[in-house]
């Protein structure tokens, strides 16, 4: 024992652990990008972007949100409801999901042509003054670059092959085609050969690669798909093995071109999931024409920042940044009664009535077949989903300690401090943890196994609320008052 005289200090880890909170609405959006633009070629790869132009330099950008819909989701997320940060995982593979065109004759002036094509791959264009011609060479007879709209401008060089009489320039190239992008591509899967994740399967590369846990999984175009929506729903339950998110999911309008038709989509397809949200109708602002999952995802992301992070207050009646509810691009205009029939029926739509646009209803589809309070109402169950991510990133560091008191101790301290703090808040009405001899027999924990007990009531919205209004005869008697 080493010899001391006088006074020390030490210091013990506090017996309290303090949480880890995870991210409540972290957007991971599956779909396509213009990979042409990009700096590399993020193909089936999880990208983490904080900012617009971050997103855009790894992606590329395109105005094009029927063909590139990831890029939609930037503009929503970044642009229009400032939110960050988002995941992006893009399916569009230049190498399969292309189109090549031969000889094609454009226009030449002041020795200047334009590919009027977007998704131009760079490496593959080929150039003649002629159909028949030769090829001219890049950097000694001509220059290819993208224009600020994703387009491709040939430009003359000093002494070469386009002249001041060049009038017409003959094009072969090869082009991005998002139209070759199936549901089998946005699904993706696991090659147990390469060992390589695709499409929505990369949901579960997002928190190894970037320590965030998914809130929120979209695929805008793509989740109108039967399909692919019926996947989405299955990943969001069981991320990692353990983690659990929701999915917001877009009615194909084709299909349901009028709101009474939606509650029989959703039927039909089986859209009957309290891990699963879904929406009627498109986002018009502007020109721009958005899928509602996108919007909704951002706007969930921006009450969740208004709220601390903390996802116990309803996205519905909050304001959407938009011109028109649109339905097969024609706009429509619902009444409150109309909203309130699909919010019957499990769907979310948009509501143009008191205080512009607002997003319309709190109930997940499991509604109205599940009635469970912490199924059936959109912010319950994102707070059951919350909390039990928080808990397991919390105390993951204790799996493998000792059971003993003290491990126990700190469960139920740690747990108890938080909720407390969560019911002061207002995100909880209350909430507690209990260690329980029922709960933990002994042959359970003589094979390591512990079992604690939650116990929250987060708030429910206030779906309905009515004012009962009654004359009150008694006041007839102020008539008669000196």
């Amino acid at each position: 024992m080493t010899y001391r005289h006088g006074i020390s200090a030490s210091e013990r880890s506090t017996s309290v652990k303090s949480p880890i909170q995870v991210l409540s609405a972290l957007t991971v959006a599956v779909g396509t990008a213009p990979v042409n633009l990009a700096e590399g070629v993020p193909v089936n790869k999880p990208i983490l972007a904080y900012t617009f132009s971050e997103a855009a330099q790894q992606l590329g950008y395109s105005e094009n949100f029927s063909d590139f819909t990831l890029c939609e989701v930037m503009d929503t997320h970044f642009k229009q409801y400032n939110v960050s940060p988002v995941v992006f995982i893009n399916v569009l593979d230049p190498t399969k999901h292309k189109t090549d065109v031969t000889n094609e004759s454009i226009s030449v002036q002041s020795k200047k042509a334009i590919i009027n094509k977007e998704g131009v791959l760079l490496n593959t264009i080929d150039v003649k003054t002629t159909s028949n011609g030769s090829s001219l060479v890049e950097g000694t007879d001509y220059t290819a670059v993208y224009d600020e709209n994703g387009k491709v401008v040939i430009s003359a060089v000093v002494n070469g092959a386009i002249t001041d009489t060049t009038t017409e320039l003959f094009v072969s190239y090869s082009h991005l085609d998002p139209s070759k992008v199936t549901d089998e591509d946005i699904i993706g899967g696991y090659d147990s050969t390469t060992g390589q994740s695709t499409g929505l399967e990369l949901i579960n590369a997002v928190f190894p690669t970037f320590r965030m846990v998914p809130g929120i999984l979209i695929a805008p175009k793509f989740s109108k798909s039967s399909a692919v929506a019926a996947v989405m729903r299955a990943k969001v339950k069981n991320i990692n093995g353990i983690f659990k998110a929701r999915t917001y999911i877009d009615i194909d309008t084709s299909v349901a071109s009028v709101y009474s038709k939606a509650p029989e989509y959703k039927n039909d397809n089986s859209i009957i999931d309290s891990f699963a949200d879904i929406f009627w109708g498109d986002i018009k602002l502007g020109d721009k024409v958005y899928h509602f999952s996108s919007h909704a995802a951002a706007l969930t992301a921006q009450t969740d920042q208004n709220n601390g992070g903390i996802p116990f207050v309803s996205p519905s009646n909050k304001p959407l940044i938009m011109d028109a509810l649109v339905v097969n691009g024609q706009e429509v205009a619902l009444g409150q009664d109309q909203a309130t029939y699909l919010n019957s029926n499990g769907i979310v739509t948009a509501l143009n009535f008191i205080g512009g646009w607002r997003l319309w209803g709190s109930r997940t589809s499991a509604f109205p077949e599940n009635t469970d309070v912490k199924d059936s109402f959109i912010p319950v169950r994102r707070m059951f989903n919350w909390v039990e991510n928080t808990l397991i990133l919390s105390f993951w560091e204790n799996v493998d300690d000792p059971t003993n008191q003290r491990l126990i101790d700190q469960f139920i301290d740690g747990a108890n401090v938080w909720m407390n703090g969560l019911a002061a808040l207002g995100a909880i009405l209350g909430g507690r943890v209990e260690f329980r001899q029922e709960e933990n027999p002994v042959a359970d924990l003589l094979n390591g196994k512990v079992r604690l007990n939650v116990f929250m009531a987060p708030p429910t919205p206030a779906e309905d609320i009515e004012f009962i209004v009654e004359f009150d005869v008694s006041y007839l008697s102020g008539l008669f008052a000196a």
